[in-house]
């Protein structure tokens, strides 16, 4: 289903145990599908900041969820840590009858995102990390940008996040108008249940069992995350390569997100070339 604007994904709710979920899976319009996107969003921030995902990747289904006291999804009900995250994903790909994902993480979803591509490793095929860090081992931001970045007011209050746009993220001021179209304000609970899901995790010590062929995107202003990280994935990660962003921020993926796209489809279907040659290589003559 679309309109004029929009490609619109299907919303639906997963029980996890006892915790329910909102779910959004916004379905391939090409008539040949290829390799599904499962996505992991970035702190307080709910799925529909993926439309943009939704809107410029047709060609395959692009799946993912609000958590706990995010966007649509009640409260949490208890604490949870990353490995639970990433089997809440996995059981919502199950229930959908998907087998097979590509793995794309931004900020805090890149940690997410490590997690299942290592929990799940027969699951994930390819794994894109975008402006985000191997966890609490991490070269630290801006110091001013962390402390507004704690602020409730980015959330619920456009004129604050303007006027702070460039401090909070590093990208052009525009930027905050689509930042703010497609945010919905968490709760207090489910934000500070996402910050400490984190608190002493880091994919480090096994970031180099990982043999999926890896993306690393990173913006050389961002303040938030800077792009030492990027390099210390990259060092990680044995199949990893990196992008930089030119003069790109924090949120890169939505203030330029149509030149980044050529980038992620360029990497994503360079699979999905060699596994359609081979499969016309085994036809008959």
């Amino acid at each position: 289903m679309t309109d004029e604007k929009h490609h619109l994904p299907e919303i639906g709710f997963e029980k996890i145990g006892l915790q329910k979920l909102r779910t959004a899976i916004w379905r391939s319009t090409a008539p040949v599908k290829k390799t599904p996107l499962l996505f992991f969003n970035g702190v307080g921030a709910n799925l529909e900041i993926a439309q943009p995902l939704g809107d410029l990747l047709r060609d395959r289904d692009v799946v993912t969820f609000d958590l706990p006291g995010i966007g649509g999804s009640p409260r949490p009900l208890a604490p949870y840590r990353p490995w639970w995250v990433a089997y809440a994903a996995r059981e919502i790909l199950k229930r959908n009858g998907i087998d097979k994902v590509d793995v794309m993480g931004v900020s805090w979803g890149g940690g997410a995102a490590q997690q299942f591509t290592f929990q799940y490793q027969s699951v994930a095929n390819r794994l894109i990390l975008a402006a985000t860090s191997p966890g609490v081992i991490m070269v630290p931001g801006d110091i001013k940008a962390l402390s507004k970045m704690a602020h409730p007011m980015r959330y619920t209050n456009q004129e604050y996040l303007t006027q702070h746009f460039e401090t909070l993220y590093g990208d052009e001021p525009g930027g905050a108008h689509m930042f703010a179209e497609h945010m919905k304000p968490p709760t207090i609970r489910g934000y500070l249940g996402q910050l400490t899901a984190m608190m002493g995790w880091t994919a480090l010590p096994f970031l180099p069992f990982l043999k999926h062929k890896t993306l690393i995107l990173a913006g050389d202003k961002d303040k938030i995350v800077p792009i030492a990280n990027a390099y210390m994935l990259k060092f990680m990660i044995p199949n990893a390569e990196i992008h930089v962003v030119e003069d790109g921020g924090h949120l890169f993926l939505l203030s330029r997100a149509d030149e980044i796209m050529p980038v992620m489809t360029g990497f994503l279907d360079a699979d999905e070339e060699v596994q359609e040659a081979d499969a016309i290589a085994m036809q008959p003559a």
